[in-house]
């Protein structure tokens, strides 16, 4: 999910689980791998004055961690009455069916298959839960059902794994499409500077306390990235696998085969728009 690069953003200090901003709560999942980080970010999200609250990304299927998230809610004199995910990868919803049994919670979702006793989410949806307003913005490119979610009251943006904490996203080929997350990139910088979006709430990792920051870090890096590639065909590197083994050489060896991945996409990215032989 991640390579180490430097950390845009400003990365907020402390511990991760917690208060980060007044309508949002992380509950870190206990899962934490060279993939998800230190685990995975599971969000409370409500309205100060509500009884109501949103639970985004339930995370793995790991029983005490989806009775933390509830014991949360409830410490704070909240109910959970929404299930959102930002995406299916199992380590943000292959709790969700298990937390909305426990809950009574309809599970939200763009994929259908991930959905359970409601409707999906599109485009344009506004999530007004116990007065709660959370804007849906598609950003596909990590995977195909990637969403982010805005949250205008606290000028923050959740981001599942569009845009991480620390390090950057696995492109995650096939289903994942470079054209489509660099379109996803671009919409993020627009919400920080036509909406004053100023906070990322990431699925995995700190918060980052400069989103325009963050989103143009990652625009640049996958700009460098993207040269790199293409230098490595170039020089006679064919496969995805002997282009890692140039371009990622400084990285981690567990994680090339997620970086295989990102290259396959790219791969196919600069195949499309005629810079390399398809």
């Amino acid at each position: 999910m991640t390579e180490p690069t430097a950390l845009p953003g400003r990365p907020r200090g402390g511990a991760l689980s917690g208060q980060a901003t007044a309508r949002a709560h992380c509950v870190l999942a206990p899962n934490p791998s060279p993939m998800t980080l230190d685990g995975t970010n599971t969000w409370i999200v409500a309205e100060p004055d509500s009884d109501l609250a949103v639970v985004i990304d339930p995370g793995p299927l790991d029983e005490g961690h989806l009775r933390a998230v509830i014991d949360t809610a409830e410490q704070a004199g909240k109910r959970v009455a929404l299930t959102l995910l930002t995406h299916g990868h199992p380590d943000h919803a292959d709790g969700a069916a298990r937390f909305a049994e426990l809950t009574r919670t309809a599970v939200r979702a763009l994929d259908p298959t991930l959905r359970l006793g409601g409707e999906g989410l599109e485009a344009g949806d506004v999530i007004t839960t116990g007065g709660l307003e959370l804007r849906v913005v598609p950003t596909p490119g990590h995977t195909a059902d990637s969403l982010s979610f805005h949250l205008p009251a606290d000028r923050a943006v959740l981001t599942g794994d569009t845009v991480l904490g620390r390090g950057t996203t696995v492109v995650a080929h096939p289903d994942g499409r470079l054209g489509d997350y660099l379109d996803s990139l671009r919409r993020l910088r627009a919400l920080t500077v036509d909406d004053g979006v100023a906070t990322v709430l990431p699925g995995h990792g700190p918060v980052l306390n400069d989103a325009q920051g963050a989103v143009e870090f990652y625009l640049a890096h996958r700009a460098h990235r993207l040269a790199q590639v293409e230098t490595a065909v170039e020089a006679g590197h064919r496969t995805p696998g002997e282009i890692v083994a140039s371009v990622y050489a400084d990285v981690d060896r567990s994680l090339w085969p997620a970086a295989e991945l990102s290259v396959r996409a790219q791969i196919d990215y600069l195949g499309e728009h005629g810079l390399i032989d398809g």
